[in-house]
């Protein structure tokens, strides 16, 4: 059972990466937690925001605070999502579905990976219309067509094309704890799961964690390095962009976008809306922070398409800094993981109320009554 009045303690998303990393055996815990060597990037995300000042104004009636946030022709309850992450059924068990109910519930998007550990088809029913899909190219062009015909029966609306794995990340703390797919049993994991029973408990139940949507790639691979070579190509290009544009007839949005001309390359082919982001500091260990990026990227957009901010996102004020520097729209992944390993379904649900509290307490202090009167005029000139 979880203790749902340590739930009502957490007071941050810290409070529950704190509470989930007791919970999970470290080889778990970090595959979500970690990032690409030094994990400079990943720490970097969480700074720039912090660094960002947004000036209050007073003497505003903020009684009423509108959260809302309008996308791609649908309303959304607040204005962030669930960012896409694979495998995260290793990290809890049974996390796909319980974030993608989560999310149609409180009307905001899920964004199920290609990666996840659940079907693209049983997210899409769980997530009822507020479900995205990410898609990794991958080098056999089949496996793409797949993909993307599966996401079409599926109804989803919204693909998400992945374009910054063009090589997989060096992940020490994934070297370290010798983490394969599928798993292998080493004396490490041994330790980790008799130390973490309810963890290894759970898992036994809903059985070990793999990628669904390459079940049948990983049953005729040789060896996981044959599968990353088959999930991500080096040689996806503009032109790859162009077919994709040509292919997909729902909404197209390029996720991993760093640079002011490749976002308006994004723009030129047709897509419509990028994803500033940096993979959350888990491929490249070098670069920007999204948010230091951003703001060169919306003034090279000058509106053209919606732009989304990933990567960094741990408090509500980080969505109205983004907002302020120019995104429409933000999403996070690890924030709301951390509840799911805090406590299930109930510490998801704790994830986003914190997240939705400190939202709607920031726009008050803000003095800005609705998300969307958020922008540049908000930005400290102390900054």
């Amino acid at each position: 059972m979880v203790d749902l009045m340590r739930l009502d303690r957490a007071a941050s998303i810290d409070d529950l990466r704190r509470m989930a990393r007791r919970r999970i055996p470290r080889f778990a815990f970090d595959l979500v937690d970690g990032g690409a060597e030094s994990e400079r990037n990943l720490r970097r995300n969480l700074e720039a925001f912090e660094e960002i000042q947004l000036t209050p104004r007073y003497m505003v009636d903020v009684s009423t605070i509108d959260t809302r946030a309008a996308l791609f022709g649908q309303s959304f309850d607040m204005p962030f999502g669930m960012a896409p992450i694979g495998m995260l059924n290793a990290f809890w068990p049974d996390a796909d579905l319980t974030l993608a109910r989560l999310c149609k519930r409180r009307n905001i998007p899920y964004v199920a990976s290609s990666a996840a550990s659940t079907t693209l088809e049983t997210l899409a029913e769980a997530a009822d219309g507020n479900g995205w899909f990410q898609l990794y190219v991958s080098s056999d062009t089949a496996v793409t067509e797949s993909l993307i015909a599966r996401a079409e029966a599926a109804d989803y609306r919204v693909m998400m094309v992945t374009a910054d794995v063009p090589a997989a990340g060096k992940r020490d703390r994934d070297i370290r704890n010798q983490l394969a797919v599928p798993f292998r049993i080493t004396p490490e994991v041994v330790a980790g799961l008799i130390a973490h029973p309810r963890w290894s408990l759970a898992t036994l139940r809903h059985g070990k964690p793999n990628i669904a949507n390459y079940a049948d790639l990983l049953q005729s691979a040789t060896s996981y390095a044959e599968v990353q070579k088959t999930l991500i190509t080096p040689g996806f290009t503009w032109d790859s962009l162009r077919r994709l544009r040509d292919r997909w007839q729902g909404t197209l949005l390029v996720k991993g976008i760093l640079h002011p001309e490749d976002a308006v390359q994004c723009a030129d082919i047709g897509c419509d809306g990028i994803v500033v982001s940096n993979h959350g500091g888990r491929q490249v260990a070098f670069g920007p922070s999204t948010i230091e990026a951003l703001p060169r990227i919306a003034a090279a957009l000058e509106g053209r398409i919606a732009i989304i901010l990933d990567s960094g996102i741990r408090r509500g004020a980080d969505v109205l800094r983004a907002k302020a520097h120019g995104a429409d729209f933000a999403l996070s992944g690890r924030a709301l993981a951390f509840g799911v390993g805090a406590g299930g379904a109930a510490g998801a649900r704790r994830a986003l109320e914190i997240l939705e509290l400190e939202l709607v307490r920031a726009l008050g202090q803000l003095g800005v009554a609705s998300y969307a009167k958020v922008g540049p005029s908000e930005l400290s000139s102390l900054a």
